[in-house]
C-alpha cells in the first residue's frame, strides 16, 4: 500500500501536466483535473467537478490514483462517484496544516492503494 499523499511507485508523472485531463471513478466520469500538486508527501489532484454536484471542487490525494492513460488523457482514481461527492469541499485557502490534513486523511485514508 502507498502513501496516502504520494503517487504509485510505477507512476513516473513528475513532467507531465494532468490539467484537462478526465477523472473517472469506478462507476464513471466525475470531472476533470483542474491542477496538480507533485510536491513530495503532499501530491494531489484539484478535480473540478462540473455540474454534477454543482461545481464543487474535490482535493483527491495522489494515493488514491490508480493509474493514468496519457492517451486518453484520463486519470483513474480507486473511488465511486458517491465517495468523491462526499468527500469534504475543497476550499481554495486550504493549507497543508495538521488540522486540514487529518480530516482528509480520515475520509480518503480507505481508497487509497
Amino acid at each position: 500500500m502507498t502513501d496516502l499523499w504520494s503517487y504509485r511507485a510505477d507512476m513516473t508523472m513528475t513532467d507531465v501536466d494532468l490539467a484537462g485531463y478526465d477523472v473517472e471513478a469506478k462507476d464513471g466520469r466525475i470531472g476533470k483535473v483542474d491542477a496538480a500538486d507533485w510536491e513530495v508527501g503532499s501530491s494531489h489532484l484539484i478535480v473540478d467537478t462540473g455540474f454534477w454536484i454543482f461545481g464543487k471542487k474535490r482535493v483527491i490525494p495522489a494515493g488514491v490514483v490508480s493509474r493514468v492513460d496519457h492517451d486518453a488523457r484520463a486519470v483513474f482514481v480507486n473511488m465511486t462517484k458517491e465517495d468523491v461527492k462526499s468527500a469534504p469541499d475543497w476550499d481554495e485557502s486550504w493549507t497543508a496544516t495538521p488540522d486540514t490534513r487529518a480530516v482528509l486523511n480520515d475520509y480518503f485514508d480507505v481508497y487509497r492503494w
